[in-house]
């Protein structure tokens, strides 16, 4: 073979050996997927009790519903059940400590992830309500008429 053939393809091996040295010498000796597969996928092995140590910012709906029966009762009849509470009212971190009340994202934007009206097939989305955004009550907040906590009634 010509030198012009020979040249990039040492470069090419050159450039993988040296990465591959690198990695041996840079990557702690325990990292990889572990004994327990890909669930969890490349970690260090020694690093998991510091994430066991570091505080959950999302605590689930059922830290919620502890202390907010009420609402939590209404969501879980409702079509909104499966959505977890922070999803709207941002995470629980050290609630009730700090904040001690959570804000809430009333914004329209925030329904339409889910509620716009798609004009094409696709897997299940289609079976959510939708509506269109530009006629159905144009410059109004979804929660104005609408419980968040069981949307399905109307006039809170």
């Amino acid at each position: 073979m010509k030198k012009h053939v020979w040249r990039p393809l040492f470069v090419v091996i050159a450039l993988v050996v040296g990465i591959l040295l690198f990695r041996a010498f840079y990557v702690p000796a325990d990292f990889g997927i572990q004994e327990r597969g890909y669930t969890f996928g490349y970690h260090r092995l020694g690093n998991e009790q510091e994430w066991k140590n570091f505080p959950e910012k999302y605590k689930g709906s059922a830290y919620c519903a502890d202390c907010h029966e009420e609402n939590s009762a209404s969501l879980v009849k409702s079509g909104h059940g499966v959505i977890p509470c922070e999803d709207c009212h941002g995470a629980a971190f050290n609630h009730p400590e700090s904040p001690e009340k959570l804000t809430i994202d009333r914004s329209r934007d925030l329904c339409m992830r889910c509620h716009v009206q798609l004009t094409m097939p696709s897997s299940q989305r289609n079976d959510l309500p939708g509506i269109d955004p530009q006629e159905h009550n144009v410059g109004m907040e979804c929660a104005d008429c609408h419980n968040p906590h069981n949307p399905s009634l109307e006039d809170m």
